[in-house]
């Protein structure tokens, strides 16, 4: 009996893990980060991947700053020395030379920052998606806006992002048709004086409430006593009168099925696109830290009630990919 349990859990491998505890290992986990790591996105992926190790489930080193093709390049095959089961890579800037490596490094597994589809044998690709949390934030500000204008400071035009805005337009705009939302790009994933700058524009055109895609939105925001939402992680502490919520952005569900599949020696190429949803705890709305004490009841009321319909499916958010033009 005990044989037979064996052999078709290795059958079921094609399909789930077979996690075995005579398998299991603990997997060295390697992450290369294009930016800084304060920068918040990084520091998504990062947390979890602590906590992972903090649970005794992976062994993980980081390096960060990889901002060119080159630096990611050299920064990886430093890396690799080691042999590291797992590799995660942020793909924004060099995509081209991480599949390289990855392709060189077949029995490594590489997790893959990108909205491009992933690469047998070794490759997976993951990112982040916002876009149902960020459709309850519009909801929120279309509701609360006094001026009807809000405003979006984001960082670089991109698929994921393009889609979380989309969200949030479309969620102010079921909230209040006449809403306008105003959309800044900065063209960069982390220059904190550019956004402040941008959503002190906003604010002088009339938004009222801003919606800080990217770090230092929320700088300008607290200036001028206006509303905001944070993004990717819980940004309540830099501004605990400012910021109401925010989309927040868990990795843990990756980082859960990635460890699994390493510790029992698996290798694959799959696509974690579709793990960042309210149904999957990889999208959250950040705490409301008193906040929802303090809003309208019947927007909280409303807000839940969307919740719930998204969770189970009876609402479903597709938000269009096309780069956010705004008002």
């Amino acid at each position: 009996m005990r044989a037979l349990l064996l052999s078709l859990c290795c059958f079921a491998a094609s399909v789930a893990p077979c996690f075995g505890q005579a398998s299991a290992k603990v997997p060295v986990v390697f992450a290369a980060y294009a930016t800084p790591l304060e920068e918040p996105w990084n520091m998504v992926i990062h947390t979890a991947l602590q906590d992972a190790e903090k649970m005794g489930r992976i062994s993980y080193t980081w390096q960060d700053k990889l901002a060119t093709p080159q630096a990611m390049t050299s920064g990886l095959q430093s890396a690799l020395v080691r042999r590291p089961d797992v590799v995660f890579a942020d793909g924004v800037e060099a995509l081209d030379a991480i599949k390289a490596v990855a392709a060189a490094n077949p029995g490594i597994s590489f997790v893959v920052g990108t909205s491009s589809a992933p690469v047998a044998p070794n490759l997976s690709v993951f990112d982040s998606n916002l876009s149902e949390p960020a459709y309850l934030c519009g909801f929120v500000a279309g509701k609360l806006t006094k001026t009807g204008i809000v405003g979006v400071v984001a960082g670089r035009s991109d698929v994921q992002v393009h889609r979380a805005i989309n969200a949030y337009i479309q969620g102010a705009r079921d909230a209040n048709p006449a809403a306008k939302v105003k959309v800044t790009f900065i063209d960069s994933w982390y220059d904190p004086p550019k956004a402040r700058q941008a959503a002190l524009d906003q604010i002088a055109a009339g938004a009222d409430l801003i919606w800080a895609e990217r770090e230092g939105a929320i700088a300008g925001a607290r200036e001028k006593g206006v509303q905001a939402f944070g993004n990717l992680v819980d940004q309540n502490v830099e501004g605990p009168e400012t910021v109401l919520t925010g989309p927040v952005w868990s990795m843990a569900p990756i980082v859960d099925h990635v460890s699994k599949l390493s510790a029992a020696g698996m290798i694959r190429g799959e696509s974690y696109l579709d793990f960042s949803t309210l149904a999957r705890g990889g999208a959250i709305l950040a705490s409301w830290h008193g906040w929802n004490e303090k809003l309208p009841p019947d927007v909280m009321e409303l807000i839940r009630a969307k919740q719930n319909a998204i969770k189970t499916g009876v609402l479903v958010i597709n938000p269009s990919a096309d780069r956010p033009v705004g008002d």
